[in-house]
């Protein structure tokens, strides 16, 4: 009879569980007129919270210096809570790895951008993420690591 049953998806909850916004060389850096260098870093997790509820987030470190001098520093985490179903068990980690943060990684990027806005600096927009294809290094560095291993 759970063979027949549908696949169910279903976001539960979208969020932020975590933010800040620094601007250490306030209020002199707001005199600058050069565009400043752009580091971000990502990362994704996800961990099941009961048996069929889970929870995906992804942090975002955005770091915008000019020279020595950083102009602003934000850090956000973007969340959900997804109710998964009737997916079968090797499909997972790719629903968990692709499928989740594709719906949260809007809301992490508009939130990152409303978060520079107000604190004074123009509009910043993170690039698209192909989240599917950092599984696919993520798994095969896995299999890498397995297969390394294994060698020793």
């Amino acid at each position: 009879m759970s063979d027949a049953q549908q696949p169910v998806f279903n976001i539960e909850k979208l969020y932020v569980k975590d933010l800040s916004v620094e601007v250490p060389n306030a209020p002199a850096v707001y005199l600058e007129r050069e565009a400043p260098q752009m580091e971000v870093n990502m990362s994704t997790e996800s961990r099941a919270l009961n048996e069929d509820m889970y929870h995906s987030s992804i942090t975002v470190t955005v770091t915008a210096r000019l020279g020595d001098k950083t102009m602003f520093l934000v850090e956000c985490t973007q969340a959900g809570i997804f109710r998964i179903q009737n997916v079968p068990l090797d499909q997972m980690p790719m629903v968990l790895g692709i499928g989740c943060p594709n719906i949260v990684f809007p809301y992490l990027r508009e939130t990152v951008s409303d978060v520079v806005i107000r604190a004074g600096f123009p509009p910043l927009l993170l690039n698209p993420v192909n989240f599917e294809a950092l599984f696919m290094q993520q798994q095969q560095a896995q299999q890498q690591q397995a297969g390394a291993a294994q060698t020793h």
